[in-house]
């Protein structure tokens, strides 16, 4: 169906609107970066910096200990997003293609975890921990982030499984491949845009995670980003420049991230798969 005139500027119009919303705040935040402190707070914001500075940058990563707070982000999210994708995948074959006592039942149980906000459960997670010593530890955010994770990502790759035609199972069993082969190299590969996606939010989610990590996180040398730039506004003034430049660093490896692999958001599941 073709659009007029109109419709396509109105889509148009839309799509710029969305992307000056999305774009600007981050603009924003970048450019102030670089601007002196007398600029960042004058009463008439400039669009483009007219004092071009690095000494945030340079007090940011050779004063404080935002290379230590990046470095236990990027592994947690890492470790996050790796093992919930693993768990989705596995997870979501067991759901579509098993057939086992109780998996319907199983299946809700899962997805009610998004009934209970984080909040409600926090004390009795930290309970729990400090019994066995996960306290201060990065093992425990790791946990935490693939628990709140997991039951949106099963129920994406279970949608993705079921996208993929029986007819390659089938095809495979003819050939001899059993069920495990046929899940690792013949359905996975197919899965790449799911993949992707469940990764993508399992490393956002991890990344900007701050209730767990203010509270399961006592050591300095132990906080991921979210906590350790908080520490950077102080009680009576803010280091606006240094905080705006930890921010810009703070959102390079989702961007990164997402250029690796969110081309395989629009690939096809199973094109050509079946002729």
């Amino acid at each position: 169906m073709k659009r007029g005139v109109p419709g396509t500027l109105v889509l148009v119009l839309s799509l710029a609107v969305l992307a000056a919303l999305v774009l600007l705040p981050m603009w924003l935040v970048g450019s102030s970066s670089f601007k002196l402190p007398r600029e960042i707070i004058s009463r008439f914001p400039t669009f483009f910096p007219h004092s071009f500075t690095l000494q945030h940058y340079q007090k940011l990563l050779g004063t404080s200990a935002f290379p230590t707070y990046f470095l236990n982000s990027t592994l947690v999210a890492a470790s996050s997003a790796f093992v919930t994708v693993l768990l989705a995948t596995l997870a979501g074959y067991a759901f579509f293609r098993l057939e086992f006592r109780g998996r319907d039942f199983l299946y809700r149980l899962i997805m009610v975890a998004y009934a209970f906000p984080s909040i409600v459960i926090l004390i009795p997670i930290y309970l729990m921990f400090a019994k066995v010593g996960l306290i201060d530890t990065d093992l425990a955010l790791v946990i935490v982030n693939v628990t709140f994770a997991l039951p949106f990502s099963i129920w994406m790759m279970r949608t993705f499984f079921a996208s993929l035609p029986r007819e390659l199972e089938e095809a495979a069993a003819i050939d001899g491949a059993s069920r495990l082969a046929t899940a690792l190299y013949i359905l996975v590969p197919l899965l790449r845009p799911g993949i992707a996606a469940i990764a993508i939010f399992a490393f956002v989610s991890s990344w900007t995670e701050y209730l767990f990590a203010s509270v399961l996180i006592i050591s300095d040398a132990k906080r991921t980003l979210p906590v350790g730039l908080s520490g950077i506004i102080g009680q009576y003034q803010i280091d606006w420049g240094l905080l705006l430049a930890g921010a810009s660093l703070s959102i390079l490896p989702v961007v990164v991230f997402f250029a690796l692999v969110g081309r395989w958001f629009v690939a096809g599941l199973t094109e050509g798969a079946v002729k």
